[in-house]
């Protein structure tokens, strides 16, 4: 990067174009001296040790793994390891998937709902299947005809995100099968050393996809399996967040910034509220290596100061930022932790308040971002009564001693609702 002194430079008409040929190896160089192996592994994808913790376990200690190929183990990075000195591989595959494993999956009886020609489990075609992640590649198995290029694996994202919309299919099912393809094409990226502006809006989809995903799992979350969903998808959306960082800096000119880099590190400022958030590179380290003009950008400035009132308990300009100024996707990202706020804000009404000057509901929806009809459920939740005025109003009486702030959680999943904020269905494809 170039020093700090020089004036910035904005790129214009989108992402830049350059030469990549000098800056696909130091990229990848660079990725790999990052993850030292272990001794006596000749495997060529190796674990991220910087993202991601070795295991996943299930409460019982061990380890899970379904049909599709999504394990409960904390899956490979996909960094191809440069010190056997491999050459850049350039795919020949021209389908979603390799014929090989169509017809072994076939025979197998393996494919995916997504992938099975009239409903038969046992047959599929080239416009169905699509390539399964492999966690284990040793270098004596990689063929160029089992590898998509780049042009197929645009066409297979392209593909895998109409699905995301499908109402024929729990969401579930519909994010596993997404989760584990898109996964497979980034391990082929990886294989090719593809570093490009392409590659670039590759990953920028799926981080959306994840993002979309973070909010939609979190509103069905009463599946069995809705922890552990909820555990990888945010995994994986910091990994993916990290990889891209690395490729806006490796395409970088001068001070020069794409035009989506901006939001994009607004979304990994916004992860910060998660409670448990401790994956990633530290918020105080990362703001180092930014360039001067995406600190200053709205969108960053929108993430740190919405984090800084988070954390300062500013129920009041945290609200008010999240109506006037909280993009749809920045809106996915914070919705499943807003609850801690309202109930911050309805314990602050509620001891600060007048019992002669009772709050309507009406009122606490817009200030809360609730429907009015969840409004009382919440407050129920809180361990505070609702009542009637004398004109049929519902309101809310200060100075109750029942406050509580449930300590499992709360029972029910409270979606943001403002009028700025509605339409939070984005089209994949219209990137």
């Amino acid at each position: 990067m170039a020093e700090r002194g020089q004036p910035f430079r904005q790129a214009r008409g989108g992402v830049t174009r350059r030469n990549l040929s000098s800056s696909r190896s130091s990229f990848f160089t660079k990725s790999a001296t990052r993850y030292q192996p272990p001794q006596n592994c000749n495997l060529n994808i190796r674990r991220n040790s910087q993202h991601m913790d070795s295991s996943f376990n299930n409460p019982n200690g061990n380890v899970k793994d379904n049909s599709d190929n999504r394990s409960w183990i904390k899956d490979a990075a996909d960094v191809i390891d440069e010190e056997n000195n491999l050459p850049s591989l350039v795919g020949t595959c021209p389908f979603m998937c390799p014929v090989e494993e169509r017809l072994q999956r076939e025979r197998l009886r393996d494919l995916a709902t997504f992938e099975r020609l009239d409903g038969n489990p046992g047959k599929s075609s080239s416009n169905l299947a699509v390539k399964k992640f492999c966690r284990t590649i040793s270098t004596r198995e990689i063929q160029v005809s089992d590898v998509r290029p780049l042009s197929v694996l645009e066409g297979t994202l392209n593909h895998l995100f109409n699905l995301f919309h499908s109402s024929d299919h729990p969401f579930e099912v519909v994010h596993d099968f997404i989760f584990d393809r898109t996964r497979s094409i980034r391990q082929d990226l990886s294989m090719q050393n593809i570093s490009n502006n392409r590659a670039i809006t590759m990953y920028e989809r799926m981080v959306k996809f994840h993002i979309i995903s973070h909010q939609k799992l979190h509103r069905s979350s009463s599946s069995p399996n809705a922890s552990s969903l909820l555990y990888l998808n945010l995994e994986q959306l910091t990994k993916l967040l990290m990889t891209l960082f690395n490729l806006y800096e490796t395409n970088r000119i001068s001070h020069s910034i794409y035009d989506n880099e901006p939001e994009f590190c607004s979304f990994y400022v916004l992860l910060q509220i998660h409670p448990d958030s401790k994956q990633g590179e530290p918020l105080s380290l990362w703001f180092r290596n930014l360039p001067s003009a995406i600190m200053k950008s709205k969108q960053m400035c929108f993430a740190r100061n919405l984090l800084r009132y988070f954390r300062l308990g500013n129920y009041k300009r945290f609200m008010y930022m999240m109506k006037s100024e909280a993009s749809c996707l920045q809106c996915c990202i914070v919705e499943p932790y807003i609850n801690e706020v309202r109930a911050l804000a309805v314990s602050c009404l509620n001891q600060a308040g007048y019992k002669l000057q009772p709050f309507p509901l009406a009122d606490l929806s817009n200030l809360l971002l609730l429907q009015e009809s969840d409004v009382e459920s919440f407050c129920n939740e809180c361990g505070l009564e609702t009542s009637s005025d004398e004109v049929g109003k519902r309101i809310l009486a200060p100075k109750q001693s029942s406050f509580f702030h449930p300590r499992k959680g709360f029972q029910k999943y409270y979606p943001i609702h403002s009028e700025g904020l509605q339409g939070v269905s984005i089209n994949l494809l219209d990137l």
